[in-house]
């Protein structure tokens, strides 16, 4: 397999995205202003679940495949989750909330169902799997906490420091494209399966969509 094989499933797994792409009710709550801050508290709880689960998938991953470029790939993303759990602490101290009380929520099934995923592929997944899903569905995801981070604080208040857990990820760090795509090309060359890692990037997809609607699926 060639980087072009890698580009192409690449352009394949983000038209796969896009073709599944859809509303979004929390943002436009949040857009609105019209959110419960319950809400916000459970979007800090969900994450703090999430995350934490997110830095032991990739550390797993860096493990499982040390040699370079993967290895690379996957401990910078461990060590971005860890730098994203400090930036969430201080989202949950701007909602009143320690981190005693995000410890002690009672997650949502649906909102846990993508890092439920995450750690099952990287468990169990090829590296061009992880890479490729990572890879295609997070045009979407940056631009959601873009929107996220917009929102807190023009409709709700929130400084700079409070939401600086959203517009860390609202930008890819530097290379992330660059270094996946190696990644993927290095996979595929050792005989990783392309369909495989394509179901892997649409299931993520969907995983990520319910994780949106979990947190305003009470609301009427």
């Amino acid at each position: 397999m060639t980087d072009n094989s890698a580009a192409e499933l690449l352009a394949g797994a983000r038209r796969d995205v896009a073709a599944k792409a859809g509303g979004n009710r929390f943002l436009d709550l949040l857009e609105a202003g019209e959110l419960p801050r319950e809400c916000l508290v459970r979007l800090a709880a969900e994450e703090y679940r999430i995350v934490g689960s997110d830095q032991r998938s990739f550390a797993l991953l860096a493990a499982r495949f040390p040699a370079p470029p993967a290895g690379g790939l996957f401990l910078g993303l461990a060590e971005g989750e860890a730098q994203a759990l400090i930036l969430l602490d201080r989202f949950a101290d701007a909602l009143g909330k320690s981190e005693k009380n995000l410890r002690e929520y009672d997650p949502h099934p649906f909102a846990q169902a993508y890092p439920a995923y995450l750690a099952q592929r990287a468990a169990f997944g090829t590296s061009t799997e992880v890479a490729l899903a990572m890879l295609a569905n997070l045009e979407e995801w940056g631009a959601y906490c873009a929107r996220t981070a917009t929102a807190l604080r023009e409709r709700y208040g929130f400084d700079e420091e409070a939401v600086g857990f959203f517009s860390f990820f609202a930008e890819s760090p530097p290379g992330f494209e660059e270094q996946a795509l190696s990644v993927i090309a290095t996979g595929l060359a050792s005989g990783d399966d392309p369909v495989e890692a394509s179901r892997a990037a649409r299931l993520l997809h969907a995983y990520e969509n319910a994780f949106w609607d979990a947190l305003v699926d009470d609301l009427p």
